[in-house]
């Protein structure tokens, strides 16, 4: 067993669960806040019902989320001393920001949000959310710029074998950063919209009540998934243009790889610097779901029109596509990701000179433990999503005013 093949798969896992959790909780809650300010301004109790059913879904992938991402903290403290040591001085700047700035804020606005139902006025209690929802992106973004600093070293000078942080707004303009910002932003938006679509059309589906408030959830979530994959789509072809000029050798070749190849192998001796065929895979069957998923545009007009939403095929394909974007995701995540290898840090630090000195039975007992606690996790989430999904919007346990019992008038599961 290689030691730091365990470390890479364990590493891949862990990671490609918590951007699960992440994309659904960055999506859910733009849309979140979008139905919440319609309800302060319109007063229509229709908007408040459906931020109600949202955000207990919301709430609910939150919350196990973050038990994923300290599990990920965990493996990565664990396993790559490595990386802590030698370019910890600049990695770890916007990962202390994510985290104290980020971080802490929304898990207190969120709290406040939840328990501040009926006690708080309600401009209050919508820029709560607001303030949850700008936290959320001001996390991703801090953590798109420590990621985006591993793909292109910027703003930093090696000094006794260790990175040193010397231009701090180069992390900021780094050109491996806006785009991929923007691609991961309207991913979640994409993946936020799809789920609510699907959600909403397993209601009318299967006809159940509330009709009329799952059409205007259908709606709204096939227009932000319609919009979205359009973002998607330009954001990630944007990003070949800034690859191709600071990662020659991801996706292709060319004389500019072929020199930089040549330095590495006088500078960190042979070997093989070109990325794995996986990586291109990866990017190859992202591209065919995110134009399979630009036909969501078609859906738009048809399902402006109740006789097409009886017909039920159209709600069928909604439901159909609802992984897609999921998959996607993970696989823009190993194009990314694996298409820097064999680097860490792209050209500075090797992943073989990145991983603790730990033993290879040890490394593989980390690597089925993690997993199995993060899929446990996993599973747990889409099991209390798609159960409080079934049960509909009639009264959701978020936001029910003090001393109201439960209505038990709900069905289970999706039939």
């Amino acid at each position: 067993m290689d030691t730091l093949l365990l470390a890479r798969l364990q590493f891949a896992t862990t990671t490609s669960i918590h951007f699960l959790f992440v994309i659904v909780t960055l999506g859910l809650v733009t849309l979140l806040v979008g139905l919440q300010t319609a309800w302060v301004i319109t007063g229509n109790p229709k908007y408040e019902r459906l931020t109600r059913f949202w955000g207990q879904l919301y709430v609910i992938n939150y919350v196990l989320g973050i038990a994923t991402g300290i599990v990920m903290e965990f493996q990565f403290g664990l396993n790559w001393s490595g990386l802590s040591r030698y370019v910890g001085n600049v990695f770890g700047a916007p990962l202390a920001i994510e985290t104290l700035v980020a971080f802490f804020l929304e898990s207190t606005f969120l709290g406040m949000w939840i328990f501040g139902w009926h006690r708080l006025r309600r401009g209050v209690h919508l820029a709560l959310l607001w303030g949850v929802a700008l936290t959320a992106y001001a996390s991703a973004f801090w953590i798109l710029v420590a990621n985006a600093w591993l793909q292109n070293p910027v703003g930093h000078e090696v000094r006794d074998g260790v990175a040193h942080l010397t231009d701090f707004s180069a992390l900021l303009t780094n050109p491996t950063l806006g785009m991929a910002f923007g691609h991961v932003v309207s991913a979640a938006l994409l993946v936020g919209g799809v789920l609510m679509a699907a959600v909403s059309a397993g209601h009318l589906i299967r006809r159940t009540t509330d009709h009329a408030l799952h059409r205007t959830a259908l709606r709204i979530g096939l227009v932000t998934a319609a919009l979205s994959i359009t973002l998607v789509q330009g954001f990630g072809f944007a990003q070949f243009v800034p690859v191709g000029s600071v990662q020659p050798t991801k996706f292709g070749g060319g004389d500019e790889a072929q020199a930089m190849i040549a330095e590495w192998t006088a500078r960190f001796g042979p070997g093989d610097y070109t990325p794995p065929v996986l990586a291109s895979a990866g990017l190859g069957f992202m591209i065919m779901i995110g134009f399979t998923l630009g036909a969501l545009w078609l859906l738009v007009p048809l399902l402006w029109r109740d006789w097409i939403i009886r017909l039920r095929f159209p709600l069928w394909l909604l439901l159909l596509a609802l992984p897609l974007p999921f998959v996607a995701a993970i696989l823009g995540w190993i194009a990314r990701e694996v298409g820097r290898q064999p680097w860490v840090a792209y050209g500075l630090l090797p992943v073989d000179q990145a991983v603790s000195p730990v033993g290879a039975p040890a490394m593989l007992t980390s690597l089925l433990g993690f997993s199995l606690l993060l899929g446990t996790l996993a599973v747990t989430n889409w099991v209390l999503i798609a159960r409080h999904a079934a049960r509909g919007a009639q009264d959701p346990a978020l936001g029910r005013p003090p001393g109201q019992p439960l209505d038990l008038r709900t069905e289970p599961t999706f039939a």
